[in-house]
Order: structure tokens, then C-alpha cells, then sequence
């Protein structure tokens, strides 16, 4: 049983010997950094007069990636100020009122708010959405803009019933197979999308219509990636077709049948989903299989993949965010035979001190690096929580 039945979170960092103040005391200074350090540590930036957003280093833009990182980060670290904030400038700037994408969120802004596109990416909405409502139950409901609860419905009917009734635009959700599209222009999907600890909270909280679609999708997403996780190494690919097969499309995006920048995230869900509702299902094995591929070589983590582990001669953009989704892959690992140094068990604590000894990136690419870091710093700890 995981945590949703139980209350009772995992702290894989007690685990390698760490105090509650030792992890207190890492994720205050982390915490410090990420939002209030240094030109080359922060990422978050408050903007007049009562605004902010999170800065993608790499591009110098605003992606709805990391304001709906930005606010699940500040709800469970109890920063509703800076909640309030980055939710008002996503709601300002990157909501669109009108058109093929009205009630979606423009995936890229500007750091002055101006779009850089007028299409969205599914995997904000559904990190707005659950930020909300987790804002709603740890906060209370207050009204327009900061009615928790009530904008997270509606960023759900959006993401499903877009297209219908003489509506616009076209849904975020496959309708019939209950899988997250990639964008909603395409048939295919991308598997680090798929949340499926997120879909069993839509589904006690989205309009009570729309709940049965997201238990389904919980199932649904559970069972696409245990096809897409590759049987011996674990790996997935950035994108994936609905089989769970790589796609194989090349054009507009490039080359992404690839284990490669977003695909490194599949192994930090599957670790959340089961320390939120337990160890049920074949997904739950990937993680484990990419640490007994990787093995005890850290420099195995520097290249670019094919899911079935063949290297490419390509560096990867962010190895401290595949070193920390890997370790928060270690939340599906059972304890178990912790009597012996080359058990599973073992293995995944290892993943898990190598995460502790990483300080955060510095520099240009520090932006999806240090929002994985963080995030894994939280599940690790026990302290990335569901609020009921």
C-alpha cells in the first residue's frame, strides 16, 4: 500500500543515515537558492506588483513546464505568497481567451509576458490543475483568480471536452484510449506526460462527469508504461506512440525516439506514483531496471540513448536531472535483503547517496536540472505529499 491508504511517506534519505535536521537543513538551503540565490543559482524572478515567474535558463523564455513546477514546488513547501504570485502571471500572461486555444495555456512566453506561441503543452495543465487543487485543500478556496479548486475544474474540462458542443480546438486527452497527448494536434503521446497518481486525484475531484474518464486514465497510463519502459534496460523514449513503441515521426520536432531529456522523468513518476498508491503493476519495475543498467558508473548516465541502451555520440543537456529522476525512481524499489551489499535494496540507495552529494547546477542549464533536483529532494524525502 503506498501512502494514500497509510499517511505514511517514504524517507529514503533516513534510510543512508540522514537526520531530519541534516534533510531540514539541505532543503531550506536548496529552497533559499532556487528562489532567492545568486544570477547563477536562481530561477524564480518576482515581477510588479504582485507577480512571478520561473526562468527557463536555457532559453531565456517562461514555459508553462516550470510555472506549473514553480507552483507544486511552493505548495508543498508552504510558499502560498509565491504560489499566489507565479499563479497570477501564468493567469495574466500565458492563458488564452480566445481562439482554437482558448482555455489553455500558452506553452512559451517571454519573460514580459508576450506569447512565443499560441499553442499549449499537456503536461503544464496538468500540473496547474493538481497544484490547484492540493492548494485548495492545504489553503481554503478563496474567489475569481484564487479560487483554487474551481480553476483547476476548469483547466480539466478544458484539457477533455475541448472540440465538443461547438467548442474549439481539439482536447489534451485521447478520448477513446485515455492517453495524454503529446500536444493536441497529434496522435501520439509522450510518456513522462503520464501521471497516473495525478489521474486517481482528478478523479475524486475534477466535475463529478469527468471523474470516471480519469480513473480510467489512471489505469490507462499505468499499463502504457509498462509497455514503454524497455523490458531490460527501463528506458523510454521522449515520445512514444500509443503502443508504447518509440514514434517514429521525425519532422517538425527532430530525432525523439531517444532516451533523452524528457523521457528522464518516466523513472521520478513511476517512484511518486508508487510511494503515493503502492507497488502495483509492471511499470514499477523500469526503475530498478535502469539502475541495474546503469549500474555503478556514474559516467554511464553522460551519453544519449537508445532505450535499448545503445550509446550515441551525444552528451546529454542535463545529467544532474537523469541522475535525479533516477534516484527518485528508487521510491518503486522494495527493502529488501538489506543484509546484502549487492541487493536491489542496495542499488537504489546508492542512487539515492549519489543525489545527496550533488549540489545543484549552476550556469545556463541550470533550470529543468534543478526543478528535477528539487522534486527529488522532496519524494526522497518523505515531504512530497498529497493534500486530502
Amino acid at each position: 500500500m503506498g501512502a494514500y491508504q497509510t499517511g505514511v511517506y517514504p524517507n529514503l534519505f533516513a534510510e543512508i543515515g540522514k537526520s531530519e535536521q541534516e534533510i531540514g537543513r539541505k532543503i531550506e538551503e536548496i529552497v533559499q537558492t532556487f528562489f532567492y540565490g545568486d544570477e547563477q543559482e536562481r530561477i524564480y524572478r518576482e515581477a510588479d506588483p504582485d507577480m512571478g515567474y520561473l526562468v527557463d535558463t536555457g532559453n531565456n523564455d517562461v514555459r508553462t513546464e516550470g510555472m506549473s513546477y514553480g507552483m507544486m514546488l511552493c505548495v508543498q513547501l508552504g510558499m502560498r505568497e509565491e504560489f499566489d504570485r507565479i499563479w497570477k502571471w501564468a493567469r495574466t500572461y500565458m492563458w488564452m481567451s480566445e481562439g482554437e486555444n482558448e482555455g489553455y495555456f500558452a506553452w512559451s512566453c517571454r519573460l514580459d509576458g508576450a506569447k512565443n506561441a499560441y499553442g499549449p503543452a499537456p503536461d503544464g495543465e496538468e500540473f496547474f490543475a493538481m497544484a490547484l487543487f492540493f492548494a485548495s485543500k492545504r489553503w481554503g478556496d478563496g474567489e475569481g483568480l484564487y479560487d483554487y479548486a474551481g480553476q483547476a475544474r476548469e483547466i480539466l474540462r478544458a484539457c477533455l471536452h475541448k472540440g465538443e458542443n461547438g467548442r474549439p480546438g481539439l482536447p489534451m486527452w485521447n478520448r477513446e484510449n485515455h492517453q495524454i497527448l503529446f500536444i493536441p494536434e497529434v496522435s501520439f503521446t509522450d510518456p513522462s506526460y503520464h501521471l497516473p497518481h495525478f489521474y486517481e486525484l482528478f478523479a475524486q475531484w475534477a466535475y463529478e462527469e469527468d471523474r470516471p474518464f480519469w480513473k480510467k486514465a489512471a489505469g490507462a497510463s499505468r499499463a502504457y508504461l509498462a509497455k514503454a519502459c524497455h523490458s531490460v534496460t527501463g528506458l523510454s523514449p521522449e515520445y512514444g506512440e500509443f503502443d508504447g513503441a518509440p514514434v517514429t515521426v521525425t519532422e517538425p520536432w527532430g530525432v525523439h525516439s531517444w532516451f533523452y531529456s524528457d523521457a528522464y522523468r518516466t523513472a521520478a513518476n513511476i517512484g511518486l506514483d508508487c510511494a503515493w498508491f503502492g507497488r502495483s503493476g509492471e511499470q514499477c519495475g523500469a526503475p530498478l531496471r535502469m539502475m541495474r543498467f546503469f549500474g555503478t558508473d556514474l559516467e554511464a548516465v553522460r551519453c544519449v540513448r537508445e532505450i535499448d541502451g545503445t550509446p550515441l555520440e551525444k552528451p546529454v543537456l542535463h545529467p544532474l536531472g537523469l541522475l535525479a529522476a533516477t534516484a527518485q525512481g528508487a521510491l518503486s524499489v522494495e527493502k529488501r535483503d538489506v543484509q546484502n551489499s549487492d541487493s536491489d535494496w542496495n542499488l537504489a540507495l546508492r542512487w539515492v547517496r549519489w543525489l545527496w552529494e550533488q549540489p545543484l547546477r549552476r550556469g545556463e542549464r541550470r533550470y529543468y536540472d534543478n526543478c528535477l533536483y528539487l522534486f527529488a529532494l522532496l519524494a526522497l524525502s518523505g515531504r512530497y505529499r498529497m493534500y486530502l
